[in-house]
């Protein structure tokens, strides 16, 4: 039987958010908004989903009084992604 995936990172936007997230510290909105290509909008609420479900964590703080977002995974998120990955191993395994 194979194994169910994770309904908050089987989504594309999500899976690109942490994607990028986990081979960094953190990222900014803008980078990730960049990446992405995703409206700003979209981007926002996908992080806002990520963060409820504690998958990330978001600092926010001004940078020459313009708002900066920042965000990175937390041990639940990069948990989560790991068995995700691993997850999906094992459809990519099947015959």
């Amino acid at each position: 039987m194979l194994p169910s995936l994770d309904t908050i990172l089987h989504q594309q936007l999500r899976l690109q958010i942490m994607s990028l997230l986990m081979s960094v510290e953190s990222a900014e909105f803008n980078f990730l908004l960049e990446q992405t290509g995703a409206t700003k909008g979209n981007l926002s609420v996908q992080i806002k989903k990520l963060e409820k479900a504690g998958y990330l964590s978001v600092a926010k703080s001004f940078r020459n009084n313009y708002p900066l977002t920042t965000c990175a995974t937390t041990k639940k998120g990069r948990d989560a992604f790991e068995a995700y990955v691993t997850a999906l191993e094992k459809y990519f395994k099947t015959k």
